[in-house]
């Protein structure tokens, strides 16, 4: 059967509340007053990677489970006014929602409302299967009714990749993602090794490529038994939000990766696309276009 979706995303279809503090800890403190403000928007990790490889060309289908809910009407219209398509399964708990502590030097402190999901939650079989069938790859967010859909999608033959965001090496939830995956994603921050994290996920799963980003000291890839170092790219204005940013580095690799350039080549289309989302703010969903990251990795590479 011929594609029509270039990365079906499952997961992580949310609501965050942004709010903007003064500093990061946060001093406990009777009350704050808040400049700009607190604002909910649509855009949890799912939502901006399908927002990312939607506005770099892919096509794009997101699948996941949302409520009936304000929350989901404002991932609904997200999704709606930028032209990607959306498969919607009830989550009768509610849409997945979070709050995002700002400081003003774009650091973030996420809390997540875990009282959303429950254990009976699933992607449809049939659901995850038909749309498979039309996809080159699947992006699979780490939330836990897509643990359940990655036989699913290894029998319907599409590539896989997942981000585990800020895992210790060690938490087994995260297991069934990171070696199910040909292309896995992972933060530094909490590796006290992450090249052996690294060759543990390539050694006992299947995963072709590791990516472990590192924030300002760029990001670390693992192909062919090989680890090389990506720098990071110099943000094009001033950074204002890390939020979205390891989302839209794996939006800019994957551009690369599925037309089959050197994973090197990937990962400074990752970080470009990652330095892009450090100059926007929380607030907003504007990630980079196709042209713009094409004109700035052929100016890095000059």
């Amino acid at each position: 059967m011929s594609t029509e979706t270039d990365v079906l995303v499952l997961g992580g279809a949310g609501v965050d509340t942004i709010v903007y503090v003064p500093e990061l800890p946060l001093p406990l403190a009777d009350s704050y007053m808040i400049r700009p403000g607190i604002e909910a928007r649509a855009g949890q990790t799912g939502d901006f990677v399908a927002l990312g490889v939607s506005a770099l060309g892919l096509r794009t289908h997101h699948l996941d489970m949302i409520g009936d809910d304000h929350a989901g009407d404002l991932v609904r219209a997200l999704h709606r006014d930028r032209g990607i398509a959306f498969t919607e399964v009830l989550q009768p708990g509610g849409t997945k929602r979070a709050v995002n502590l700002v400081s003003p030097d774009g650091r973030r402190l996420s809390l997540y409302d875990d009282s959303r999901s429950r254990e009976a939650d699933r992607l449809p079989e049939e659901t995850v299967r038909t749309l498979a069938a039309v996809s080159r790859h699947a992006h699979v967010s780490i939330t836990y009714p897509c643990a359940f859909a990655l036989p699913v999608l290894r029998a319907a033959g599409v590539t896989i990749s997942t981000d585990l965001h800020n895992w210790d090496g060690a938490d087994p939830y995260h297991e069934p993602f990171a070696h199910e995956a040909d292309l896995v994603f992972v933060s530094a921050t909490a590796l006290a090794d992450p090249e052996r994290t690294m060759r543990r996920i390539t050694e006992r799963g299947r995963a072709r490529v590791v990516v472990a980003t590192a924030g300002a000291e760029g990001a670390y890839l693992l192909a062919d038994d090989e680890l090389t170092h990506v720098p990071a790219v110099t943000p094009p204005a001033p950074v204002v939000d890390s939020n979205g940013a390891g989302d839209a580095f794996a939006s800019g690799f994957l551009l690369g990766w599925l037309a089959g350039e050197p994973t090197r080549r990937c990962g400074l289309y990752g970080a470009v696309a990652g330095a892009h989302a450090c100059t926007v703010a929380s607030t907003r969903t504007d990630p980079i276009s196709r042209d713009e990251l094409l004109a700035r990795v052929a100016a890095a590479e000059e």
